[in-house]
C-alpha cells in the first residue's frame, strides 16, 4: 500500500474531503454514519491535525426518485420533503460533531448550474446522444417509472427487492436499467406497467473504457476489493447510461429537445463534491479563485468515503463524466480525478438487517439520545466493518465503552489526580531517564507516525486501535513505576514519572481528537491549555509540550462505564412514547378529511371464495369474494405475497363503493384494504377470527 507519506515531499498538500450526498427520504442510521459520514470527518480532521491545506464537503441528495417516491406516498410535494429533511439532517451531523467546511445540497442555484453546463461541454466533446427507447409506464398512475418507481427481480442474482437502477442485494449491488428487471411492478401501486416510447440522452462509456481502465489499474491506492469490482465492470463491457430522465423532481436536462427531462440522480449527484467546493469558495470564503486552487490543481487529491454499494458510482461514473469533461481542455482547466474511494462494507444491528418498521437498528437522531456523543463515536470506529460486514452489538457496545474508560480513562485520571494530590496540581521537572522510561518515550515518539500511516492508508479501525494499545502500554508503565509508593520516597522521582505521563496524556488530547473531539476538548480543558487560542496539532505528539511549573485544573473523570440493559429500556420507553403520541406533523401530513366525507366510504366485511392467478402477469390474482349479500369479483397485486390457496376463505376488508376499473381485462369491482409498512411489506386487513360478523356488515 503507498501511503501518502512516501508519496509526498514536506509541502503542504491540498486535499477535497468528501463523504456520500445522503439522500434525505429518511434519517440516516449508524450504518449510514459510519460508512461514509464519520469517516471522512476523521480523515479531514487528521489531516487539519497535521497542517495540510483541507476543503471538507458533501450535502443532501434532494433530486432523483428515493425523495420523489417518499413525497408522493407521505402526499407531499418533494420540495416541501426535501427542505424539511435537509435541515434535520444537517442539524444531526452539527451535533455528531461532523466538520464540514460546507454541507449543502443539491437543489440549489450553483449546482443546478454547474450541473447543467458541465453536461453541455460533455456533448460538446462528442459523449452524449440522443435515442429511442421504450420504457415503463403506469397507466394507473399515469408517469413513467424511473429508477426506484419500479422493482423487480434482479436478473444476475435473484433478490426481489432489485430498483430500477441497482440491485440492493449487499452480494450483487449491479447497476440496471428498468427494462432489466424480472417481473417488474410500480413501487406506488404494485401495479404491472407497460413499455412505452420515449427519448433520452445518453452518455458514451465504451468510448472511456481504455481510459477508466487505466485509471483503475494505475491507481495503487484503490482498496483491492473495489479495483476488482472495477475491473470486473469493465472487462465485461460497460453500457451506454442514460442520463436523462422522464420526472419532474430533478435538474432540468439543459439538451436541445430535452424540455421535459431531468437529469438522472447519479449523474448530477457525484457532481455535488466539485459544486459544493464552488459554493464553499463563492458564498462561504468569498474567494472564488479557491475553486481553481483546489480543483484544478494537478497536486490536489480527491478522497471520497462511501459504502460498499456506492463504488461503481465513484470510481467508474463519476471519473467518466471527468475524463469526458477534460477532453481537449488544457490542464489548467481540468478537474482532478479520485486520488481514492475509501469504501466500507456493511454495518448491521445484532446480525440484522437495520429497519425502521421493524424497530432493527438505532437511528443517529435516538443514538444522542442514550449515550454521550463520543461513546457512539469510539463505538463506531472501534467497529468500522473495513474487511467484511460487521454487527452492532449491545454487548460489545459495553465492552468497548468500557475499554475506553478502564484504558485511556483510568491512565487520564490517575495522572491528573497523582499530580493534584502530590504537587498541588503543578508538573514538575523531568529528570534522568531509566531504561523503563526510555522505552515508554520511544513508544511515545513514534505513537505519531504510526497512527497516522495508518489513517493515510484509510485503516482508522487500526488506527484507533493502536492508540488503545499505547494507553494500554501507558497503563503498565504508570503501574509499574507506582507514584503512589514512590512518593513516600522520592517525590522528585516521582514528579519525573508524572511529567512524563503529563506529556502523553496531551499526546492523547491530539491522537483522539479526529476520533472523539468532545473527549479530546476535556482532556485539554483538565491540562489548562487554551484550545481556543491555538489546536495542538499532530507534529506535536512526539514532543514535550507540557513545561515544568504549569498548572492543571481539578480533574474529573472524562469517561465513565455504561449498563446498555439501561439504554436499551431508554430507547423503548422513547419509542413507546413517541408511538403513543404522534407529533403533529406527522399527521399533517395528509389531508385533512371531514366526518362527513369519511361516511361516503362504504367499507365492509367480507370473505375470498376464490382466487387465480392473472394469465401473462407475476403479481396480479382475479379474487371472488362474497359480501353475504352480493358476489363481486376484485384484481389485487397479491401473487407475491400470498399463496393462491392461502387466500382461500381468507376474511377481508374492502371498500365496496370505488368505481369499477379492467386491469388486465378482468373487471374489478372495489378494492380490498391492506397495510403496507416502511419496508414495503403487505399485509391483508381482517377482522377477529373468534367472533361470527356476518359478511357484508358495515364498517364505521
Amino acid at each position: 500500500m503507498v501511503t501518502l507519506n512516501s508519496a509526498r515531499d514536506d509541502a503542504k498538500m491540498k486535499w477535497v474531503c468528501t463523504s456520500a450526498w445522503p439522500y434525505v427520504n429518511a434519517i440516516p442510521h449508524l450504518g449510514n454514519m459510519i460508512g461514509s459520514v464519520l469517516s471522512s470527518d476523521i480523515f479531514a480532521r487528521y489531516l487539519r491535525s497535521k497542517g495540510e491545506d483541507v476543503v471538507f464537503v458533501s450535502g443532501s441528495d434532494m433530486h432523483g426518485t428515493p425523495a420523489a417516491v417518499a413525497a408522493k406516498k407521505q402526499n407531499i410535494t418533494p420540495d416541501e420533503l426535501t427542505k424539511k429533511n435537509h435541515q434535520i439532517i444537517k442539524d444531526l451531523f452539527e451535533k455528531w460533531q461532523i466538520s464540514y467546511d460546507n454541507y449543502t445540497q443539491t437543489h440549489n442555484p450553483i449546482h443546478i448550474k454547474f450541473v447543467q453546463e458541465f453536461y453541455l461541454e460533455i456533448q460538446k466533446n462528442g459523449f452524449i446522444f440522443e435515442k429511442e427507447i421504450e420504457s415503463f409506464y403506469c397507466q394507473h398512475d399515469s408517469f413513467f417509472l424511473p429508477d426506484r418507481f419500479i422493482v423487480g427481480t434482479c436478473p444476475y442474482c435473484g433478490f426481489e427487492g432489485a430498483r430500477g437502477d441497482q440491485c440492493d442485494s449487499p452480494a450483487c449491488g449491479k447497476l440496471l436499467e428498468p427494462t432489466e428487471l424480472i417481473r417488474p411492478r410500480c413501487n406506488i401501486c404494485g401495479n404491472e406497467p407497460i413499455l412505452k416510447k420515449t427519448n433520452h440522452w445518453y452518455l458514451d462509456f465504451p468510448k472511456l473504457e481504455n481510459e477508466l481502465e487505466k485509471f483503475v489499474k494505475d491507481n495503487e491506492i484503490i482498496p483491492a476489493n473495489a479495483r476488482s469490482a472495477c475491473l470486473n465492470s469493465i472487462k465485461e463491457g460497460l453500457p451506454e447510461r442514460a442520463i436523462t430522465r422522464d420526472l419532474e423532481w430533478g435538474i432540468p436536462a439543459p439538451f436541445k429537445g430535452a424540455e421535459n427531462k431531468t437529469i438522472y440522480v447519479w449523474f448530477e449527484a457525484v457532481l455535488g463534491y466539485i459544486s459544493a467546493v464552488k459554493e464553499w469558495a463563492e458564498k462561504i470564503e468569498k474567494d472564488k479563485s479557491k475553486f481553481e486552487y483546489f480543483w484544478n490543481d494537478k497536486n490536489t487529491r480527491s478522497v471520497y468515503f462511501i459504502g460498499k454499494d456506492n463504488i461503481i458510482f465513484h470510481l467508474l461514473i463519476f471519473p467518466g463524466l471527468i475524463l469526458a469533461y477534460n477532453k481537449n481542455k488544457p490542464e489548467p482547466e481540468r478537474f482532478e480525478l479520485p486520488y481514492n474511494v475509501s469504501s466500507t462494507e456493511f454495518l448491521m444491528y445484532e446480525n440484522d438487517k437495520f429497519s425502521k418498521s421493524r424497530g432493527k437498528g438505532i437511528w443517529i437522531d435516538e443514538a444522542l439520545e442514550l449515550a454521550p456523543l463520543d461513546y457512539w463515536r469510539f463505538n463506531l470506529i472501534f467497529n468500522r466493518p473495513e474487511k467484511s460486514d460487521t454487527s452492532f452489538l449491545w454487548s460489545e457496545f459495553q465492552n468497548n465503552i468500557n475499554v475506553l474508560n478502564d484504558v485511556v480513562g483510568n491512565f487520564i485520571h490517575r495522572t491528573f489526580t497523582f499530580i493534584d494530590r502530590y504537587f498541588g496540581g503543578i508538573v514538575t521537572p523531568m529528570g534522568e531517564t531509566d531504561d523503563a522510561d526510555a522505552i515508554f518515550l520511544s513508544s511515545m515518539k513514534n505513537i505519531g507516525s504510526v497512527v497516522g500511516d495508518l489513517i493515510e492508508q484509510f485503516e482508522l479501525k487500526k488506527a484507533l486501535k493502536e492508540v488503545i494499545s499505547i494507553a494500554r502500554e501507558a497503563n503498565v508503565y504508570l503501574t509499574e513505576k507506582a507514584p503512589w509508593h514512590l512518593i513516600k520516597g522520592d517525590k522528585e522521582k516521582t514528579g519525573h514519572v508524572l511529567n512524563i505521563c503529563i506529556q502523553f496524556v496531551h499526546n492523547l488530547g491530539i491522537l483522539l481528537e479526529p476520533f472523539i473531539p468532545d473527549s479530546s476538548k476535556a482532556i485539554f480543558h483538565y491540562l489548562n491549555v487554551n484550545t481556543e487560542k491555538e489546536r495542538p496539532k499532530w507534529p506535536q505528539i512526539s514532543g514535550t509540550a507540557i513545561k515544568a511549573g504549569h498548572k492543571i485544573k481539578k480533574p474529573k473523570p472524562i469517561f465513565q462505564k455504561l449498563d446498555v440493559e439501561d439504554l436499551k429500556l431508554k430507547l423503548k420507553e422513547t419509542r413507546d412514547a413517541k408511538a403513543e403520541k404522534p407529533e403533529v406533523s406527522e399527521i399533517k401530513k395528509k389531508q385533512i378529511v371531514s366526518y362527513d366525507e369519511f361516511k361516503k366510504l362504504d367499507i365492509r366485511v367480507a370473505k375470498i371464495i376464490d382466487a387465480e392467478p392473472i394469465a401473462k402477469t407475476d403479481n396480479l390474482v382475479k379474487l371472488k369474494i362474497d359480501l353475504g349479500f352480493e358476489q363481486r369479483t376484485l384484481v389485487a397485486g397479491l401473487a407475491q405475497i400470498y399463496n393462491i390457496e392461502e387466500l382461500k376463505g381468507k376474511k377481508i376488508v374492502v371498500l365496496t363503493n370505488l368505481g369499477s376499473r379492467k386491469m388486465k381485462g378482468v373487471l374489478s369491482q372495489g378494492m380490498l384494504l391492506a397495510a403496507v409498512d416502511d419496508d414495503g411489506n403487505v399485509s391483508l386487513l381482517t377482522y377477529d377470527k373468534d367472533k361470527e360478523v356476518k359478511l357484508g356488515s358495515k364498517i364505521e
